[in-house]
């Protein structure tokens, strides 16, 4: 790798974190008259990915109970890998062919990713229970949610239910929250101001607001910058999304956690999903909400110290990540090179190779977030994460990285690459099959051959692998499903009969869906290998039944597939329809699926049913509840980008948000000159707005004296 380094930072302290240099006292209680807090900067330098680790903790030796649950899960995963290969191979008896190779090696890939993840699942037994010690600490802490075009007050009504809490906790007086924003358009910079402003009027806690305008790294830039502009003020920080949120209590015990153990760098927590609406994002959410427990404690078992962070939802040491996480460029053009766009992966590998603790807390459950609306909104979604877990080629052999930090950047790669992999299997066995029908024997390929080869498969075998294959696939949830019967799982979700046929409903769905996904997954890959860069657009947080001519364009292609390889298959085997019958069903139906599954109807009629239904439905959280509340309040601030024009109170909410004015380069204030011309020969806002392009607006918002004379001019 091309990365060039800074020199390491000293050692960190590793004392009680509000001793540590940077510390300073409590705001003042003027702090509305301010947009953000006085800098204090905290130096973060460019890790090296070839250079030796800067200086951390001396690192412990995993405890037996970590070193077991990776016997079980790799030691197994690697066993079950090798038995099914095996027992592929005697399927395939006699002479292989090129094809034949191929199928066994994507089959024992296959094989193997199921087997792993049941074992992983499996070693959750011996994951141990954190603990949280006694005495409330004094720690600083930063409640930090970068946003980029977000509805500002679905996301701010989080944080302030999250600040009521944190005061109820007593954390008033060390706490404080940083909108991070990225937002480019004028007006969603607008509504942004106008919904802060309305929060911090009624905040318990200190509320601060910073709008970048280069975007450089993207959300890790942002919060980047704010660990080096502000991050000497703070000893720990909680990373938000902007759809999601922990309670007031969870991040009082995180604190609590990370200040009794000075080696403690990273907190992850596993988000509950909440809030959703279609039948698409209920089924993620159930599946999420049954299953995902089970799954999260098998990581944390495997992972120990060495875990993993998934960008949001998780308490961090602001030093040891300034120290180890300044992320470069990677050398080359996207999507391979350029910004690190998986970056939490990264940040936890880098803080680990230093000796940091990163651990998941799997016993910590206030922990929420929002779901996907729909397939397609998802596929969006995944093509950015695609792209990000494949560029982790370029670092995963960055000197200095433990094995369970590489293991992590395989999973995730394996996460998608799996689809590709899957269709491949697909496709071989397809042509094997057509190949073995088609074909006339050879018994006696060879001259003076005594004995004649008869051609092999042996189909009772086969069929023991594909049900062993069904077990491991589905057992995690069917433990789940019966855990969940004999515990209050089953009452808090409308019944025994209730969590029974949402498992059941989710298991269908998954398997229409699965071979959707596959195929979009397997598009997803082939254009980041062709060098399709995926971009940077906002999150779509709220979907929408879409139309029949978008569903038919997305997956016209998907139906021509699911035919024409049923009528292959029925025109040479009809028997082998009914293997490949839930792959063919989700192709054919997939217009259907991916349409009816959008609708929020139909997500609220199976809420009335009881179907699909978590218990955060049936006794919603006080944060989330709260949040509610708060939405409806700060919805009154907004109004558009025009209400600055006629709204003077409005106006001087906006512009005490705005950054001092610094002096900017001439090519920087050219939007500023061309602005302030085209307000000359304006008649009224309407035509100034008119006029002006995207720079120019956001110019406009941003310079208090152009927003002055826009306002001036007749409505």
């Amino acid at each position: 790798m091309d990365h060039q380094g800074m020199t390491a930072s000293p050692p960190l302290p590793t004392g009680d974190p509000a001793t540590a240099p940077g510390h300073r006292a409590a705001e003042p209680q003027d702090w509305r008259a301010h947009p953000f807090p006085p800098e204090a900067p905290l130096a973060m330098p460019v890790q090296d990915f070839r250079a030796a680790p800067p200086p951390g903790p001396a690192v412990e030796p995993a405890p037996a109970r970590v070193i077991l649950a990776r016997i079980i899960a790799f030691g197994g995963g690697a066993a079950i890998t090798v038995i099914g290969a095996w027992q592929m191979l005697l399927v395939l008896t006699g002479n292989l062919q090129l094809l034949q190779y191929a199928l066994l090696v994507l089959f024992a890939i296959t094989f193997g990713w199921v087997g792993f993840s049941f074992c992983s699942v499996l070693s959750g037994l011996c994951a141990a229970t954190p603990r949280t010690p006694s005495g409330r600490g004094s720690a600083r802490v930063a409640i930090v949610m970068p946003v980029y075009h977000e509805d500002p007050a679905a996301s701010l009504s989080l944080l302030a239910s999250l600040a009521d809490e944190l005061a109820a906790e007593g954390m008033a007086d060390r706490a404080e929250i940083f909108i991070l924003s990225d937002s480019r358009e004028p007006d969603a910079f607008v509504a942004e101001t106008l919904a802060v402003a309305a929060l911090r009027e009624t905040c318990p806690i200190p509320v601060w607001y910073r709008r970048r305008t280069d975007n450089e790294g993207r959300k890790a830039g942002n919060v980047a910058e704010f660990v080096r502009r502000w991050g000497g003020c703070y000893d720990q920080m909680v990373v938000l999304d902007a759809d999601s949120v922990v309670s007031g209590r969870v991040v009082a015990e995180m604190s609590a956690r990370m200040a009794a153990d000075p080696a403690l760098a990273l907190i992850q927590t596993i988000p509950v999903l909440t809030g959703a609406q279609t039948i698409y994002a209920r089924v993620i959410q159930f599946a999420g909400r049954v299953y995902g427990p089970a799954v999260g404690k098998g990581v944390a078992a495997w992972s120990g110290d060495n875990g993993n962070f998934w960008g949001h939802n998780a308490m961090i040491r602001v030093r040891a990540f300034a120290a180890c996480c300044g992320l470069p460029e990677l050398p080359g053009r996207p999507p391979f090179g350029g910004t690190v766009m998986s970056h939490d992966f990264v940040e936890a590998a880098l803080l680990r190779r230093a000796g940091w603790k990163v651990r998941l807390d799997w016993d910590l459950r206030a922990s929420y977030e929002g779901a996907p609306p729909t397939l397609l909104d998802n596929a969006v979604r995944e093509r950015r994460w695609a792209q990000g877990n494949l560029q982790h080629l370029r670092v995963i052999g960055a000197r200095g990285f433990t094995w369970i930090s590489r293991a992590h950047f395989v999973i995730g790669i394996l996460g998608f690459v799996m689809s590709p992999i899957w269709l491949g299997m697909i496709i071989v066995g397809l042509i094997l099959t057509a190949n073995t029908i088609l074909s006339t024997p050879q018994y006696f390929p060879q001259t003076y051959q005594m004995f004649p080869t008869w051609p092999t498969f042996d189909p009772g075998r086969m069929m023991w692998l594909f049900a062993a294959a069904m077990a491991l696939l589905l057992l995690p949830k069917f433990f789940a499903v019966v855990r969940g019967w004999k515990r209050p799982l089953a009452a808090a979700v409308g019944g025994r009969s209730s969590l029974l046929l949402s498992a059941l409903f989710e298991i269908v769905m998954s398997a229409l869906i699965a071979p959707v996904g596959m195929l979009i997954q397997s598009r997803q890959i082939l254009e980041i290998l062709w060098g399709r860069n995926s971009g940077w657009e906002s999150q779509v947080r709220k979907g929408a039944m879409p139309p029949w001519r978008v569903v038919l364009s997305r997956h016209w292609a998907h139906v021509a597939w699911g035919a024409a390889i049923t009528a292959v298959i029925w025109y040479l085997s009809p028997g082998q329809l009914i293997w490949l019958s839930p792959i063919l069903l989700g192709l054919i139906l997939s217009p259907l699926v991916s349409r009816w599954s959008a609708s929020s109807v139909l997500g609220r009629w199976a809420r009335m049913a009881d179907l699909l239904v978590t218990p955060e439905e049936r006794r919603p959280p006080e944060v989330m509840t709260a949040a509610l509340a708060h939405a409806r309040r700060l919805r009154t601030a907004d109004g558009g980008a025009e209400r600055l024009g006629w709204d003077a109170e409005a106006r001087r909410r906006h512009a005490a948000l705005l950054p001092p004015a610094r002096p900017a380069p001439p090519a920087a204030r050219l939007p500023v000159i061309t602005a302030s011309a085209k307000l000359d020969v304006a008649a009224s806002q309407a035509e100034a707005l008119a006029f002006l392009d995207r720079a120019e607006r956001q110019a406009l918002f941003a310079d208090p004296g152009l927003l002055t004379r826009w306002a001036g001019l007749p409505r």
